[in-house]
């Protein structure tokens, strides 16, 4: 299995077994480079458009609003970082107007962005910079959700949830309208088996399930206890509870659904400090991570219902966290990107910045992070009430870390600073010192 090559034919290789070396020598390399902290990092900057307000991305494409009003995408994935604007349908009449962007989200085909006066733009990335499709809310957007799998997107407006989605023809209509009791605090959108798209939204103590064309569901309520974070996969939904009153001598938890039955399959955790952050549809299988304000990330088997290490991570308390076989990347309120060795239960590396990391992504070779400012309208952000730019303490950053660079051809450190050793333990900062074997 570990030579199987899903890209490639068999006459593409002259033997079996040196694909399967080539493949055992670059995961080695990878792993190792993640773990020593080798390889390039840059920043993605846009300065006209000020604040940073949200950030997503898709397969190393980054999607970028801010408080100007401007959509940014990224393409970390070329090595000159392409970048393009998408223009967007506002037509502004009222310079004092705010324009800033909400949400963003983007999957392999769409991006979409929400503004804070509860307009919708969509965007195809295969057909140009110009919007495809566009909707308005009369009040402002509380959650957006894009549908990883498909082109169908779901906003949540004052106590209304609306799903919009192309006919067979391409042809833009809202499927379906939901009304809520309460505030939607948080939304996600997936395909089920018959193709529809299955909205999971959490209105403070309730979790609902919307299907079209069918009444709506409650997978979770219970007075006073109101969810503080939800994740979803193909299959189940895991959201963290927050106790209060005579219940808080239980904990706060994390409850996971199958969303097929809508039936509780687990409940885990009993912590004193709220479930901040969860990643359950990137983690592996049967296993689910969560970050709280107690200062902790932990790793949770749902077989067992029972962490499996629990790491102190950030001191303000944890904003993001993600999982793969073998490390987690959190984040945290200080500004503290760690990398962690899930086996081992230690910390690799981190990396600090002003503001709160808002939102971690990373595959096999690279890693993405966002450095979201709490306040998007600061005093003194710029040197004039006409600036165009904002200070650079301000704006937020995003930035991009790329381990499959081979070390040696960073034509910045100089030949006397790279190790002849094969291996290096502890952390070299691209600085592989080792007298008196260097090459001099």
């Amino acid at each position: 299995m570990e030579g199987y090559l899903t890209d490639s034919e068999v006459t593409d290789c002259t033997s079996w077994k040196g694909a399967l070396k080539a493949s055992r020598t670059k995961e080695s390399l990878l792993r190792t480079n993640w773990k020593n902290r080798i390889g390039a990092v840059g920043q993605l900057h846009y300065e006209l458009g000020k604040v940073l307000c949200d950030i997503h991305s898709s397969d190393g494409v980054v999607l970028a609003g801010y408080t100007s009003g401007d959509v940014r995408l990224w393409d970390t994935r070329a090595s000159d970082h392409a970048t393009s604007s998408l223009k967007s349908t506002r037509v502004i009449t009222d310079v004092g107007s705010n324009l800033q962007v909400s949400f963003v989200q983007i999957n392999p085909c769409l991006a979409v962005a929400a503004y804070e006066d509860g307009t919708v733009d969509v965007w195809s990335l295969l057909i140009g910079r110009e919007p495809i499709h566009h909707y308005q809310h009369n009040q402002k957007i509380q959650a957006l959700a894009l549908c990883p799998e498909t082109a169908a997107i779901a906003t949540a407006s004052s106590f209304q949830i609306k799903v919009e989605c192309p006919d067979e023809r391409g042809y833009w209509r809202s499927t379906c309208n939901f009304q809520t009791q309460k505030l939607v605090n948080f939304l996600h959108l997936v395909q089920d088996t018959g193709g529809c798209p299955v909205a999971i939204a959490a209105a403070e103590e309730i979790v609902y399930l919307l299907k079209a064309e069918e009444t709506e569901k409650i997978l979770h309520s219970a007075y006073g206890q109101p969810v503080t974070c939800l994740d979803v996969s193909l299959t189940q939904a895991a959201f963290g509870v927050k106790s209060y009153g005579w219940f808080a001598n239980n904990g706060n938890k994390i409850h996971v659904y199958n969303l097929q039955t809508a039936q509780s399959i687990t409940t885990l955790g009993n912590s004193t400090g709220d479930f901040t952050c969860i990643g359950l549809k990137d983690s592996p299988p049967h296993l689910l991570v969560t970050g709280n304000r107690d200062r902790r990330v932990r790793v949770y088997d749902l077989r067992c219902s029972r962490s499996l290490c629990s790491l102190y991570a950030h001191h303000l308390g944890v904003s993001a966290v993600r999982m793969d076989d073998w490390k987690v990347v959190s984040g945290g309120e200080e500004g503290l990107t760690c990398v962690w060795d899930q086996r081992m239960g230690t910390k690799l590396w981190e990396m600090h910045a002003r503001h709160p990391v808002r939102y971690v992504w990373f595959n096999s070779h690279s890693l993405i992070t966002a450095n979201i400012p709490d306040d998007k309208n600061p005093r003194g952000a710029s040197i004039m009430d006409d600036d165009l730019t904002a200070h650079r303490r301000h704006r937020g950053t995003i930035n991009v870390y790329n381990f499959s660079m081979d070390q040696t051809s960073v034509e910045s450190i100089l030949p006397i600073c790279r190790s002849s050793y094969s291996e290096m333990t502890g952390y070299n900062y691209n600085i592989g010192l080792a007298v008196p074997y260097d090459n001099v």
